[in-house]
């Protein structure tokens, strides 16, 4: 993934590994990247490479060992001059990545991806010591230059920055793991993607793609689903020794890190890095497991009585229901939902979302080789975020464009706050994407009158709060038990099943019978990779914004400016003075208990349907 959110990380017409795609989706948008660059060997490409190794340099010359005797105006604007620099070479960073993820298996662009990151790499090692340089200034006397005008702008990056102070290695240190990045945990990662992105699944003839095989997981066909599990579990199995090496030699690389920077436990790094307290996550993730039984289990219970099973097969759980509507959503539909959806709570959210449409800012096709999922990626301020999803015309599809679509428009509005500040931390950069989509839930769910199709519609929706909360919160269980083992030795493939399986029963429950192949499946979750213990962020932001949502209902005096306001304020805020607007407080065991309530709710209202119309 590559985002500040995630997800759910180029030529016309676009063509899958089963060929065009259905006429029936539309035209489906396919995103133009000269907004940032022109192409790969674009003279403004050139230019800024040579303007940001040459700057870097000079900024080296001109500030290194002299901060503590700069004024706070000229440390102001020493920062001013490095956020300039950040906004370049972020540039670049985002049009490789984009490039790259556009077609992970082209080897030229592999090839433009990898040497594109080590120049940036050698670029911005000068630049080291910039940060570690402001983490070594005395608090009393930065407090003092802290009264220019020119450095209080930059008071909220210099707060997040120094939060790292006593993480902080020697210079030396810091260098050498910042240059050995793209050869080390970077490269890895590259490995990672390539093999998934290079993955073929044989299917009647065909060689599909990962997102194409994923799809029909979903698909109304029972046996079409249990062939697709096994084809997707007998290719992944496959290649299970090659993504074990992966995750023993990235979870290893973490724990080395971890100890030389005095962090106790696997999780804690990623706690700092979002600004959010270990006991505030803690108390989440305690939550969600203590809710497990009235949760998952309860719901896959209901589900497994509506297929007359007692225990449904893992290819089965997200299933359609059996009377469900098998409808393919054309793109300009999921457009008009969405947007209507975000027009009803404020017309300025819909008019910054309409921009995406308007322009070609999203990347939609699935293509062999494109990068399977959905991210929203900002870019830089200067430019605006983009848009890559795989859309198949699910219901499940539209809610991830209005999931992505929601990360796009906080991208936009806190973009003011410039490339060192409109950043979020991943536990509030999943707020504007969840609530995009309880906004479009909501909405369709209000016209909804028939209880046959209203259970439907609530049983899609428990599903992904399912998926967003009792999965990832059992995503971050099955981290923290790989990561905890690797310290006392290498785990074989088999071993990371054996802990995938029982981390998988305990949160979904004695309804789903998960064995066989789906031992394998732990082996294409890339947030695993890309960024440890990121998926909390998600089961965060779902019980926020289910809290959130309820002061909303609640009628709550000028919600939705409090609302922009609080995508506005970027990275400038922490999570308890933004959501102290609303009267909520994370640190608060009841806040999580509120954010459950919602789903336990939906539950309830599926079983008075069923009670009121059997059959329904």
């Amino acid at each position: 993934m590559i985002s500040a959110s995630a997800s759910k990380p180029l030529k016309s017409p676009s063509e899958t590994a089963s060929g065009a795609q259905p006429a029936a989706l539309g035209v489906l948008p396919e995103w133009n990247l000269a907004d940032l660059y022109s192409g790969q060997d674009s003279p403004e490409l050139a230019a800024d490479l040579a303007a940001s190794e040459r700057q870097a340099d000079d900024f080296a010359a001109a500030y290194e060992g002299k901060l503590a005797s700069l004024s706070g105006e000229a440390l102001g604007a020493a920062i001013a001059a490095y956020e300039r620099l950040q906004e370049t070479i972020g540039r670049l960073y985002s049009y490789a990545g984009l490039v790259h993820a556009g077609n992970i298996s082209d080897p030229e662009i592999g090839r433009f991806y990898q040497t594109i990151q080590e120049r940036l790499n050698a670029i911005t090692t000068p630049l080291l010591f910039f940060t570690l340089e402001i983490n070594r200034l005395d608090q009393a006397d930065l407090d003092a230059k802290l009264q220019s005008p020119a450095l209080a702008h930059y008071a909220p990056w210099l707060r997040d920055v120094r939060a790292f102070r006593q993480h902080q290695l020697s210079d030396e240190i810091e260098k050498l793991l910042h240059e050995k990045q793209v050869a080390g945990r970077g490269a890895w990662t590259r490995l990672f993607d390539e093999t998934i992105a290079g993955l073929r699944f044989p299917w009647d003839g065909k060689e599909l793609t990962e997102s194409e095989i994923l799809h029909l997981l979903s698909d109304h066909d029972g046996e079409t689903r249990r062939k697709a599990a096994q084809v997707l579990g007998e290719v992944l199995g496959g290649n299970a020794r090659v993504f074990s090496l992966v995750t023993n030699t990235l979870a290893k690389d973490k724990e080395i890190e971890d100890r030389w920077r005095g962090f106790l436990r696997p999780i804690s790094s990623r706690n700092l890095a979002n600004f959010v307290e270990d006991d505030v996550v803690d108390a989440l993730i305690s939550a969600v497991k203590g809710g497990y039984p009235e949760l998952s289990h309860r719901y896959y219970k209901l589900k497994a009585k509506w297929f007359g099973v007692e225990q449904l097969d893992f290819w089965d759980r997200n299933a359609p229901l059996p009377n469900e509507d098998d409808r393919t959503i054309p793109w300009a539909e999921a457009e008009r939902t969405v947007l209507e959806a975000y027009g009803a709570f404020s017309p300025e959210l819909a008019a910054v979302g309409k921009r995406f449409f308007d322009n070609p800012w999203i990347d939609a096709p699935v293509r062999p080789g494109k990068a399977s999922g959905a991210f929203a990626h900002p870019t830089v301020p200067s430019a605006h975020p983009y848009l890559l999803l795989n859309y198949q015309g699910k219901p499940r599809d539209v809610q991830t464009l209005a999931h992505e679509l929601g990360h796009g428009v906080h991208q936009v509005l806190a973009g003011p706050q410039g490339a060192l500040m409109s950043d979020t931390p991943l536990t509030l950069a999943e707020t504007a994407s969840v609530f995009g989509e309880m906004l479009t839930f909501r909405s369709l769910l209000a016209r909804e009158t028939d209880p046959k199709r209203r259970k439907i519609m609530l049983a899609g929706k428990v599903e992904d709060m399912l998926n967003t909360v009792v999965r990832q919160i059992a995503f971050v269980d099955f981290e923290i038990r790989i990561h905890d083992e690797r310290r006392r030795g290498e785990l074989t493939p088999d071993r990371i099943s054996e802990i995938w399986l029982d981390v998988q029963r305990e949160s979904l429950g004695p309804a789903l019978k998960l064995d066989g192949l789906y031992r394998w499946y732990w082996t294409y979750i890339p947030h695993f990779i890309h960024t440890p213990f990121y998926v909390y962020a998600y089961a965060f932001g779902d019980c926020l914004v289910n809290s959130l949502y309820a002061v909303y209902e609640g009628a709550h005096p000028d919600f939705a400016r409090k609302y922009l306001d609080m995508l506005r304020a970027g990275g400038t805020l922490r999570h308890k003075e933004l959501l102290a607007a609303f009267g909520l407080d994370a640190s608060d065991p009841a806040f999580w208990q509120k954010g459950l309530s919602v789903i336990r709710g939906f539950i309830d209202e599926i079983e008075a349907i069923d009670a009121a119309t059997p059959g329904a």
